[in-house]
């Protein structure tokens, strides 16, 4: 299939002049900077934080592109992918003409940005077994159908989504295909990063919050075309990721060994979790996991979810999200974590009997 990205791209922002900020006319690092109106005395803090961060996270990409074996090009750094997210729809989607087809049950933030761009949401469900219908997909696109977001591993199912089905509406469908990855660290299925070069209309979502442990620091990482990662760069806001995220971030990357040994054992925990559920006569279906966390079906989950919220346990109740009824999604946690949940279950489940 032939893909024209300047087709998609919403004719404003191709003529669109970018904000350039201090940093986009000098980015080097020694001199007198008397260029950006920051405070020349320091900071308040013990660190030095009055100097503005590189715009471009030049030296941060240059790490990153080691680790996922992209080009730093191909690297978009987000406020989260919430921000990537927003970013696609204000430089592709014409608001009241355009439209994206969303695949239910999927990440809530692909509606909710959706509607605060005032972009038609066109849903194609999920099967029960939480996979595509690439064909009702097709269906349902047309001339104005701009993103089709995929997630995979899904939240809030858990499981992965068949690649030759992403494959095939790749090669299919005619706007971009946005893979969003959050949970791929604890997948055995190989990122699709791997296929940028592959496909000019494809892009791919990963981020520190789960595998890392940076949820705090909300870096958000999209992976595209040169072409593509350009348009998000020229109408992001100038100064996105904080210096203090890059640079814990860049100390954190030095530190790869950890996040490995953080994934086993978590890949641990989820194989516990779900042996000592499987125990429980009341738990209906444990949907197959390849993220850090379970989607369990259970009797009267709203009121399970309730009682478990007076034993201090915290779950998330999804029963009504589509295809997801009486379903609690457990995050998977430490070995103590997982255990105080069990014993609270275990008890509410008592009780009620």
């Amino acid at each position: 299939m032939s893909f024209d990205l300047n087709s998609l791209l919403r004719p404003h922002i191709a003529r669109l002049q970018p904000y350039t900020s201090a940093r986009d006319e000098y980015s080097g690092t020694e001199g007198v900077f008397l260029d950006a109106n920051e405070n020349p005395f320091g900071s308040i803090t013990d660190q030095d934080f009055n100097r503005y961060p590189d715009p471009y996270q030049a030296a941060l990409k240059a790490e990153i592109s080691k680790i996922k074996e992209v080009r730093p090009t191909q690297i978009f750094l987000g406020n989260g992918s919430d921000e990537a997210i927003d970013l696609l729809y204000r430089a592709f989607c014409n608001p009241g003409k355009d439209n994206v087809i969303l695949l239910p049950p999927t990440y809530g933030m692909y509606e909710v940005s959706a509607s605060i761009n005032d972009v038609e949401i066109r849903k194609v469900p999920l099967t029960e077994d939480f996979q595509l219908q690439p064909e009702k997909i097709l269906a349902k696109a047309d001339r104005n159908s701009k993103i089709l977001f995929i997630c995979s591993p899904n939240n809030p199912s858990a499981n992965k989504v068949k690649r030759e089905d992403i494959l095939y509406l790749l090669d299919n469908f005619k706007g971009l295909v946005v893979v969003d990855e959050a949970y791929i660290d604890f997948s055995d299925e190989p990122s699709f990063t791997t296929q940028l070069d592959d496909y000019p209309n494809l892009l791919v979502m990963q981020t520190f919050s789960k595998a890392w442990g940076l949820a705090s620091l909300r870096l958000g990482m999209a992976f595209a075309s040169e072409e593509i990662i350009r348009i998000l760069n020229k109408i992001k806001p100038p100064y996105n990721i904080s210096g203090l995220t890059q640079e814990t971030v860049l100390t954190a990357i030095k530190n790869r060994n950890k996040v490995q040994t953080m994934i086993r054992e978590i890949l641990e925990e989820r194989e516990f979790l779900q042996a000592e559920l499987a125990k429980l006569p009341i738990i209906q279906k444990i949907h197959p996991s390849h993220a850090n966390f379970l989607l369990v079906k259970i009797p009267n989950a709203g009121q399970v979810y309730d009682d478990l919220i007076e034993e201090k346990v915290i779950v998330r109740n999804r029963s009504k999200v589509l295809l997801c009824e009486d379903c609690l999604r457990i995050t998977v946690g430490t070995r103590s974590e997982n255990e105080a949940f069990l014993g609270a279950l275990k008890g509410v489940v008592k009780l009620k009997n």
